[in-house]
Parts: structure tokens; sequence; C-alpha cells
């Protein structure tokens, strides 16, 4: 693999591709450095990510096999590509009940799923009375309250352990779910502050400043919570703002080792939204995104990109990625209704076709709580993680569990 490439123009020095991909850190300059590779050298991008994700992952893709619960599409917050969020008037149900939140749960654990993934929208009883009514009609004051009461029914009552995605959060907040929560995840989407500028995606969106996002991170770290974050690429951000972005991500990651999970996302606009007429993330600008991703995060920190969002969805293995994230048998991507998840004996099938092993994982990862781990996950909910894995720390039976049901 070439060493020392450097652009034949007077912009920067592109860092060794053979250092990369022997596992030495970038540092910030070098990370930026990667902004000099033009389309000659993503192949050698690619290469050294890839082998890089060999060095500390190994051959094995995995995934999580999940259910799709939207509490509440209900949200305070106005993102300009969002079609996830409703207003009171445009759905039946404000909030899903105990009961329709139980009855999803079980009949993902008949079908071997181990992931209830709680999606809902920011804090909508402070734009909603009608979501305050609701929630005070039930006993409690807030979205959240609920989101902690529905994660410990799930958990009790089934298999599936929860996976909160509720939006920026505070230290109490996070505190009500980490009894129940192997992993809580928020989309940093992006660093910039230009995104909520006049005009901007995120300009209707207080919910979405990076500082705010990044505060609960941060906070999940303090707490040692295995977190779930990205960033989401063609929505207006540069090149360099996603370097920013990694490079946030990584900063907090060093101080305290919980981010277990990186998804590269790439936009795809939807109708009736503000966005309606931006282009789709390029599939070239997402296989560079995703390598330089993985050179800057390094060989241990898992990167997922979403199998639903591309149709050669198996190309960007080539670029780093050790992970395919939650895959439902039963449940729409309710975040992207027009993409259907792909059949597990598919996904199967193009996994093995590349070389790699699929496995299917908790919404944890093994390194948190397999193989002697002492990361500091509250006992009852270690103990449950241990009972279903096997003794590498994946889902017992391994994919068969799912290819033939399927």
């Amino acid at each position: 693999m070439p060493s020392g490439l450097v652009l034949h123009s007077t912009g920067p020095r592109l860092p060794s591709l053979d250092r990369l991909a022997s596992g030495c850190a970038l540092s910030d300059e070098d990370a930026f450095g990667l902004l000099g590779a033009d389309a000659g050298l993503e192949v050698e991008l690619c290469a050294a990510a890839a082998e890089l994700r060999d060095r500390g992952r190994g051959r094995v893709i995995t995934f999580s096999p999940k259910v799709f619960i939207p509490l509440t599409r209900l949200c305070r917050d106005f993102c300009g590509y969002c079609t996830f969020r409703q207003s009171p008037e445009e759905t039946d149900g404000l909030y899903l009940t105990a009961e329709e939140v139980l009855s999803v749960a079980k009949a993902g654990q008949r079908l071997g799923c181990t992931e209830a993934l709680f999606t809902l929208g920011e804090r909508p009883e402070q734009r909603y009375p009608e979501a305050a009514k609701w929630l005070s009609g039930k006993g409690y004051r807030t979205t959240h309250e609920y989101l902690a009461q529905m994660c410990r029914t799930v958990f009790e009552d089934t298999d599936l352990l929860p996976h909160g995605n509720p939006g920026t959060m505070s230290r109490r907040e996070l505190e009500a779910l980490q009894p129940t929560n192997p992993s809580i995840g928020i989309m940093l989407e992006s660093s910039s502050a230009r995104l909520y500028e006049a005009g901007g995606p995120h300009e209707f969106a207080p919910s979405k400043r990076p500082r705010v996002r990044l505060r609960t991170m941060e906070l999940a770290g303090e707490m040692g919570i295995p977190f779930t974050t990205g960033i989401l690429i063609g929505i207006g951000e540069t090149r360099r703002e996603r370097v920013e972005s990694l490079l946030a991500i990584r900063d907090l990651h060093r101080r305290f080792g919980h981010i277990q999970e990186v998804i590269v996302q790439n936009f795809r606009a939807k109708a009736d939204t503000p966005m309606a007429g931006t282009p789709d993330a390029a599939p070239d600008e997402l296989m560079w995104t995703t390598a330089v991703a993985r050179l800057i995060l390094g060989e241990h920190v898992n990167i997922q990109v979403p199998p639903n969002l591309s149709e050669d969805y198996e190309r960007y293995i080539g670029a780093g990625i050790n992970d395919w994230g939650g895959v439902s048998p039963l449940t729409i991507d309710y975040v992207n209704p027009e993409a259907p998840w792909p059949q597990l004996s598919e996904l199967e099938r193009r996994t093995r076709d590349a070389g790699y092993e699929l496995r299917p994982r908790l919404p944890v990862y093994p390194e948190y709580f397999a193989n002697g781990s002492h990361w500091p996950l509250p006992p009852t909910l270690k103990d449950k993680l241990l009972r279903l894995t096997d003794e590498s720390g994946y889902v017992k039976g391994g994919i068969r569990r799912y290819v033939h049901s399927n």
C-alpha cells in the first residue's frame, strides 16, 4: 500500500495510508488531511479503512434483530427532512399505550428479536397541551417518565432489551433509563452550527443544537452508559464539517470509552418536507465518509451503515463498517418508511459473499458485558445479557436462528 501520499496541488499533505492501516492514531491535522483525498485516492482510503477494521473487529459483521416501537410521533422540533413527526391532528393516537407496546414486543420475541428500539419525538408536552393532558391522565409528568416505565415493562415482561432513543436527556432522565437500557442513543447528526441558521434544516429544531446533543453524550459517558451516536450526511454540511463531527465523537470516546457504535447515515429526500427537492446523499460521499470515519475512530469502534437506505449496501463493507444496525423481521423503519429492511437471508448472503460472517448481537456490544468485561452495567441487566448470549457475547443460536425462519 502506498505511503506518504501527497496531493499534487498546494493542499494539505495526506497522512500515510499504511500508517493509518497499521492502527496509528490520527492527529486532528491528519484527520483534516483526509479532505485532500481526491477520487483517485478513495480506493486507497477504503482499503486502509477495511484493513483497520479487520485488525480490530475481525471478519464478523453484526446486526441487531429488533422491533421498532414509535412511542410517540409528536415532537417539539421541526426538522427540514423529517416525516416521522406528526402533530396531534395527524395521528389517531398521541402515544402508544402500554398494551400496544407490549403487544409489539411480544410479537418480536416470537420472531427471535432481542432489541426493543424506542424512538420518539422530543419533549412533545412542551409544545402540545394534548400531549401533556394525555400524560397527566396516565399519571406521568413528562414523556421521559412514560418512556422509562415502558422500558421497565418490556424489560420485565419479555426477553427483549430496550434501547431508548428519545433525544436530548438530563442526568436524571438517563438515570431513569439506565437500569433497563443496556445502551442508549442519540444521533449527533452534525456538529455544524450552520445547519441551525436561518434556512438550515435545524432552524426550527432547538434540540438539534450540537452543544445540547454533545452534552447528553458527555453525561452518558460520565455515567458509564454504552452509547450509540452517528452523523447524517447530505443535509447541507461540508466534508470538513463531517470530519469535525467525527472528531467531536472521538474526543468523547477517548475520555469515557462509552461510544459503542457510530452510524454513518445517508440523507434520503422525502416528499412533503422542506427538503423534498434536495438530492439524496451520493453513494460515493457515503463511501468516503464511512472510510474516513473508520480511519478517525480507529480499529475498535463499531461503525454502521444502514442497509435499507442503499441498494448495494454490501459495498460499505469495503469502506470499513462492521455492523448493519437494527434490522426488523416485524416492524417497518418508521423514520424511513419508504425503505424496507432487507430480508435476513439476503443480508446474510451478501455479507458472506463479501467474505464475512453475519452474527446477531444485542443492542449493546459484547465488549461491554461479555468475556470478563468490567464495564459497570447494573447487575440485573448484565445477568439478562449473559443469559441471552453465547460465550462470545452474541445472540444464542447465531444467524441460523433467523435465516431458517424467514
